[in-house]
């Protein structure tokens, strides 16, 4: 696997526009955003949709341990540590400036006993470590939006290694470009087959979810009973989700299995 240990050298940029800051790698990009008047709330489409496992796994407990490749703008980070308060985070990032503007820009919480920020290669850290993780949450890319060693077969075998029996892991695909389905086959190599792909949100990110340990089978009635329960507790809504995820393959029996 090609390492990717050295610290980026591209830089990391602030933009603010009609009460959103937004944080760039020396482009236009968007790497991450936060409403300034709602810095908990997943400003993004796609990491509201990275939040769909809570609606895979349902259980007041789940999950207790979290582990998140790449930090951005600390959104998914900040949710978590707001809304689910049983759990503990760990945050691998290779950028230290970006754990900086995080905290200076973003309020990504000072809390090292509930949320950990490791500086270092993510894909260093799934290969060398041992500890498990009930969800992981992997959107890590650098200024060309290329996630390089986090998209490889070694690194997701590594990654279902890493997952708890009841684990999953959430996949930032980007869009349906040129890589899209390259990256869809490692992951169904590296999980047997047991991958969901959901359909494109609005701003065209494509998230998937894996499992390799205990199964998903949730029906879409439960789904829509815990988004409209989510909704109410964090204002994170996932109704459009499911919607979406109903007309875009069939479920004869009305239930998700991956």
């Amino acid at each position: 696997m090609k390492k990717q240990s050295s610290t980026p050298s591209h830089s990391v940029d602030i933009s603010e526009e009609n009460g959103i800051r937004a944080l760039h790698f020396g482009s236009e990009w968007v790497q991450g955003a936060m409403r300034i008047a709602r810095p908990w709330s997943l400003e993004l489409a796609y990491t509201r949709e990275m939040m769909a496992g809570l609606l895979l796994r349902q259980g007041s407990h789940w999950p207790r341990r979290a582990l998140l490749i790449g930090l951005g703008a600390g959104s998914l980070a900040k949710f978590i540590y707001r809304y689910l308060p049983d759990c503990r985070i760990t945050v691998v990032e290779i950028n230290p400036q970006v754990e900086f503007v995080a905290r200076q820009y973003f309020k990504l919480p000072d809390d090292p006993k509930r949320l950990e920020v490791v500086i270092g290669c993510g894909a260093d850290y799934m290969l060398s470590g041992e500890r498990q993780y009930d969800y992981i949450l992997l959107d890590g890319f650098d200024q060309d939006a290329r996630a390089g060693a986090l998209d490889t077969l070694p690194f997701y075998l590594a990654c279902r290694a890493r997952l708890a029996d009841d684990g999953l892991l959430a996949v930032n695909l980007l869009g349906r470009n040129k890589g899209f389905q390259g990256s869809v086959e490692r992951l169904l190599a590296a999980f047997d087959q047991r991958l969901a792909v959901f359909p494109s949100c609005d701003s065209g990110n494509t998230i998937a979810f894996a499992t390799g340990g205990n199964p998903v089978a949730v029906s879409l009635d439960a789904m829509r009973e815990a988004a409209q329960k989510l909704k109410k507790e964090t204002r994170l809504d996932l109704l459009p989700t499911i919607s979406r995820l109903q007309l875009s393959q069939p479920f004869p029996d009305g239930i998700l299995r991956i």
